[in-house]
């Protein structure tokens, strides 16, 4: 065995607590380099443990902790509060032990990247580099509401207690479905006490702020690697990071040395080339762990070793990869299409079109109601472990609370490269809702596969600092983010785009009132419009890539 463990190591903290890990350190002598991971999730996860496995036989030692409260962790489990003192501590102790030499690198995904981050605002001195996989981003950027969003409640579930609770057997739908939000613990037979205190802060204020780290970027002196895949409903946080990093870090040399992955991968990455019904075929899958290896023995060990461009992005429809210099990537034209109808856009038997000129535009609008008592579904597995992937939508355009624009057949493949905005001209007869938006490839059998999308909450739309409610009858424009998506529309195939004011249970359903989001159980139907008109133009711009 060309590694050692040492099991059960208590690290102490500033408050008592001991953070517990297991050391896993090369069989060559020391002094090492170190690699530390934390998780909520029990760091006897055998894919946890292989990875520390991998690392400390290719000469890291590699600390694989539990968090504070989680497993064999003392202390009491408050998602995110205490995770970033907590890290610089761990960092910190590495460094005053005698198999370490002082060079420090943090590892992991989702839960694990976003903490990676708030240690890096404490600014670790011995901190070198970080590898942030699928990293969730500040408080209200992924899921701009207000409040915690229904599936929210399957994580908080899983991750209550000391370890890992199964999620199997639970009416998830039916829980997602309790009213008013604060109370939907208790559809489980629990009490979240950080559940409740976030929802008394429904716009972003101090509270939020302690655990968020994407306006601090200047702060953060650190060569990063970023991971994610077009599918991952946690995407936006890795394209916020690269760019932040790229260019708002502290020193150009943090500047320079920021590397962008992006995959045909859901929340899991590199884990398999098929995502629902779609096999993105063999190259999906990449040598992951090599890159990774790579990028920490040039920053813990030697910086002379290449790593390559700083963008590695995979085109679905095309399925291939292609490295690029940086992102947003250069050689795209950025492009739009507007939206157009003769005021029957309802569902995929209407007749709404999308048109490259606004000239084109049929002047009007095209109406729907949406009733929060049905909401527009959102496909999606039951539990939060992957929302959403490239699932045909052919089912759900039946419904008329969704309106519907679709290019004629394309006469050559397209590809869009970067990210993707709506700009929605809409009126309404309620003070709140919610207008979202998806765009999908259309394939000639019908099928419509989502690609990306994304909501704004009429409430927040000038910011989430803030409430602003909306007057009847009153024209207003509506930016709505979808995020990123590589994708290849082939011959034959249409552009889909869809507007719509529910995506259940990804999102919670705005009940149209205006009022506490939190308390709330009255619903009222909204009567919405949206406009496309030479005057109000609703569209969405994207970035064209290749001939």
């Amino acid at each position: 065995m060309d590694y050692k463990v040492k099991r059960m190591v208590r690290i102490p903290m500033r408050d008592g607590v001991r953070i517990t890990g297991d050391i896993y350190y090369p069989a060559s002598s020391p002094p090492f380099q170190t690699i530390v991971f934390r998780t909520p999730y029990g760091r006897d996860d055998p894919q946890y443990r292989k990875n520390a496995r991998f690392f400390a036989s290719n000469g890291f030692a590699f600390l694989n902790s539990d968090v504070r409260g989680r497993g064999d962790s003392d202390g009491e489990f408050i998602p995110y509060f205490n995770d970033g003192p907590d890290g610089k501590e761990i960092i910190d102790w590495v460094t005053s032990q005698s198999w370490s030499n002082g060079r420090v690198g943090t590892f992991g995904g989702s839960y694990s990247a976003r903490i990676q981050w708030l240690t890096a605002l404490e600014l670790p001195k011995s901190l070198k580099a970080m590898i942030s996989r699928v990293s969730p981003s500040d408080p209200f950027v992924e899921s701009p509401t207000g409040v915690s969003d229904p599936m929210h409640i399957s994580w908080r579930y899983l991750v209550s207690g000391r370890t890992v609770k199964s999620v199997d057997d639970i009416d998830w739908m039916s829980v997602y479905r309790t009213l008013p939000l604060k109370d939907m613990p208790k559809a489980l037979g629990m009490g979240f006490d950080d559940w409740e205190e976030g929802m008394l802060h429904q716009t972003f204020d101090s509270y939020w702020d302690a655990i968020s780290y994407q306006k601090k970027f200047a702060s953060i002196n650190i060569p990063v690697m970023h991971i994610s895949g077009w599918y991952d409903d946690e995407q936006i946080g890795t394209f916020i990071n690269y760019s932040g990093m790229r260019y708002s870090s502290a020193t150009s040399k943090s500047r320079e040395n920021q590397s962008i992955i992006i995959g045909p991968w859901g929340h899991n990455v590199n884990s398999s080339s098929k995502l629902g019904d779609l096999d993105f075929g063999p190259d999906a899958i990449i040598d992951l762990d090599t890159i990774q290896l790579n990028w920490f023995k040039k920053w813990l060990i030697d910086e002379n070793i290449n790593v390559g461009k700083r963008a590695k992005v995979f085109i679905m429809g095309e399925n291939k990869w292609v490295d690029f210099d940086d992102w947003p990537q250069s050689g795209t034209t950025a492009s739009e299409l507007f939206i157009s109808s003769r005021g029957r856009a309802n569902s995929r038997f209407g007749d709404g079109t999308l048109v490259w000129s606004k000239d084109e535009i049929n002047d009007g609008y095209d109406s729907y109601q949406y009733n929060p008592s049905d909401p527009t579904p959102f496909v999606t597995e039951a539990t939060s472990a992957q929302i959403g992937g490239p699932d045909d939508y052919s089912s759900v355009h039946r419904r008329d609370d969704i309106l519907l624009y679709k290019s004629p057949p394309l006469e050559k493949d397209i590809t869009f490269l970067g990210a993707v905005r709506a700009n929605i001209f809409m009126e309404t007869d309620v003070p709140d809702t919610d207008i979202m938006a998806m765009l999908l490839d259309i394939w000639p059998n019908g099928k419509s596969q989502r690609l990306c999308d994304g909501m704004t909450r009429a409430r927040y739309r000038n910011g989430m600092d803030k409430v602003e409610l909306l007057e009847k009858g009153k024209i207003y424009e509506m930016i709505v983010d979808l995020w990123n998506t590589g994708h290849k529309f082939s011959q034959g195939h249409r552009i889909g785009f869809s507007i719509y004011s529910a995506a259940f249970p990804k999102y919670s359903r705005n009940l149209n009132t205006g009022s506490d989001l939190a308390t709330d159980t009255i619903m009222k139907v909204a009567n919405t419009k949206i406009i496309h008109t030479r005057e109000h133009p609703s569209h969405f711009s994207f970035y064209l890539y290749g001939d």
